[in-house]
């Protein structure tokens, strides 16, 4: 008669992961301390830079944050932006910008909302009007001689 053997591989089965640490690990995007990307980034969920980008992020629909050892040369648009490294290059968030007391920025910065923090570093220009409030603008530049009425 065969006995059956113990082991480590059949004594403890893996827990399953739970939903939401699945759900939360497949949401985020992380380019690694050792690694140097070229080119345009682009995805729909969240992005952590912790390595060196150079061409365009383009991640509006979620947030990008570029940790303390993060460096990136390129324009970068999120839903929130937050700069805890350096960046060179014009930023463009759809909610709101955030520079931290680490965080170093030269270039734009257009978000209806922009923070920084105190020992942050920037160097450029701040844009904080809505995209509809710009428009609305323009359209009230018209010169009132260029305005033709049907009555005559």
């Amino acid at each position: 008669m065969r006995r059956k053997r113990k082991d480590a591989y059949n004594s403890t089965p893996f827990a399953p992961l739970k939903k939401s640490e699945t759900q939360t690990e497949a949401l985020k995007t992380i380019i690694g301390s050792g690694v140097k990307v070229k080119g345009e980034i682009s995805g729909k969920d969240d992005l952590t830079v912790h390595g060196q980008v150079e061409g365009i992020i383009d991640f509006k629909k979620g947030q990008v944050i570029v940790s303390k050892t993060g460096n990136v040369n390129a324009d970068v648009y999120g839903k929130i932006i937050t700069i805890e490294g350096a960046v060179k290059g014009s930023l463009f968030g759809e909610d709101m910008i955030v520079l931290q007391p680490s965080g170093v920025v030269r270039g734009n910065l257009t978000a209806p909302r922009v923070k920084v923090e105190d020992g942050a570093k920037f160097k450029g220009n701040v844009d904080t009007e809505p995209k509809s409030t710009a428009q609305q603008s323009k359209l009230r530049e018209v010169p009132l001689a260029k305005v033709h009425t049907l009555t005559s």
